[in-house]
């Protein structure tokens, strides 16, 4: 949370970088991305913004257009959209993103279930709830399976599911998930 330290330190890290490895290479592209996070963190968004794209061009240039590098600087790049209620911006970068990883990594792992959360938060945002539920029920079972149903992992899912349910108004069903989720986070 000390963005202001934290933010020159990346600048610099990012031009020493740049300067040992040449403005496209992966780890100058990997910079960007941590720092575009920080900028988002502080409410830069068209800093941040640009920075993602310029690490998204760097990954597709040089690991390729399904790396999986590529699909979390989309992820980044459709969170910070969603932030912004760019709702049409952010539903095709985070679902290539998602096709990216699930080829990549395969349909049960746990960077598919980060972007499945993602996505399902931006259909959540949008008031798409059935889509939501199902994307973050679908994480939710990677994540247990994954990480074990008392992970920390699947608390934050059964909590976002949870606040979905509440979105709706269903406090019924959101009610135990909620229960369920501070439990798991208190240990």
């Amino acid at each position: 949370g000390q963005y202001a330290k934290a933010i020159p330190l990346a600048e610099r890290a990012l031009s020493v970088l740049g300067k040992a490895f040449g403005s496209n290479h992966p780890a100058v592209a990997m910079e960007l991305n941590d720092l575009g996070l920080l900028y988002e963190q502080v409410g830069r968004y068209a800093d941040s913004e640009t920075l993602f794209n310029r690490s998204l061009a760097i990954f597709e240039t040089s690991l390729g257009p399904y790396h999986p590098a590529v699909a979390a600087a989309l992820d980044n790049l459709g969170l910070l959209y969603k932030q912004e209620g760019r709702y049409a911006d952010a539903e095709p970068v985070t679902e290539r993103a998602l096709a990216i990883q699930e080829k990549a990594r395969g349909a049960d792992s746990l960077e598919v279930a980060q972007v499945l959360n993602t996505l399902a938060q931006i259909y959540d945002a949008e008031g798409n709830y059935a889509t939501a539920e199902t994307l973050y029920k679908r994480s939710l079972a990677i994540l247990e399976k994954t990480l074990g149903p008392n992970s920390s992992g699947a608390g934050v899912s059964i909590v976002d599911l949870a606040l979905l349910y509440k979105h709706e108004g269903r406090f019924v069903d959101a009610e135990p998930l909620f229960k369920r989720g501070l439990a798991i986070n208190e240990k």
